[in-house]
């Protein structure tokens, strides 16, 4: 893809979203780091459920370390892999009162070090709760980069670095968001909706995929299957 298409992809999703934000509910760096590490293999809708009860009695280190993992647990039970998330929150929490007085580090590394925060999560952190302009690849971002032909790639990592390399400056703090809210809503992963897509005319993506098809009428006299 050149960069014209690229630039004219970035151009129209500002146009439709000009100040994208997660749909992930929180407060504070430390209510995002919760919610992003809990939503791993999870729904952000199945998150803010759960964090939406939890945050009302503990969202601070102090607060989640002193609940302890079992009282955790029965807070976050509905999100999938509970258990594992409530030992990482918890030592999470714990190693930030030890290692960064109870704030969360705005340094890569720091982040990555803490149990459960992976590159990805570590980018959503540094994005959305300190605006540096890192864009975190999840499944919905690896393909529609590889599906467009916008930053193709065999792994995360690949698809990173290239759009982290072709994104213009101007749209690199929000190209995250943009490009993770398309690939949930229009670029989907069984069916992209191209029909309606407002980039499909600058994605290389083939064949696009057409509109569904209109139920056929039913003709008079003939009986609806559905009181069958």
């Amino acid at each position: 893809m050149n960069p014209a298409k690229r630039r004219a992809i970035f151009e129209k999703l500002r146009e439709l979203n000009p100040h994208p934000a997660s749909e992930l509910e929180f407060s504070s760096p430390f209510e995002l780091l919760v919610a992003v590490v809990l939503s791993a293999q999870a729904t952000d809708k199945s998150v803010n459920a759960a964090t939406r009860v939890l945050y009302r009695v503990a969202n601070t280190p102090a607060a989640i370390a002193a609940l302890g993992e079992e009282r955790l647990a029965e807070y976050i039970k509905t999100i999938g892999l509970f258990r594992t998330k409530a030992r990482n929150v918890v030592r999470l929490s714990q190693l930030l009162i030890e290692r960064h007085g109870g704030t969360v580090p705005r340094d890569r590394d720091a982040l990555e070090a803490l149990p459960g925060v992976g590159r990805k999560t570590a980018n959503v952190v540094l994005n959305t709760a300190f605006g540096e302009p890192t864009i975190a690849v999840d499944t919905h971002i690896f393909r529609v980069a590889n599906r467009t032909h916008l930053a193709p790639g065999d792994t995360v990592e690949e698809v990173e670095e290239r759009l982290q390399k072709f994104t213009p400056d101007e749209f690199r703090k929000d190209a995250h968001h943009w490009l993770i809210l398309h690939g949930r809503y229009t670029c989907k992963a069984r069916t992209p909706e191209c029909w309606r897509c407002p980039i499909a005319q600058w994605c290389e993506y083939r064949p696009k995929s057409p509109a569904p098809r209109a139920p056929a009428k039913l003709r008079p006299g003939m009986p609806d299957r559905a009181e069958d």
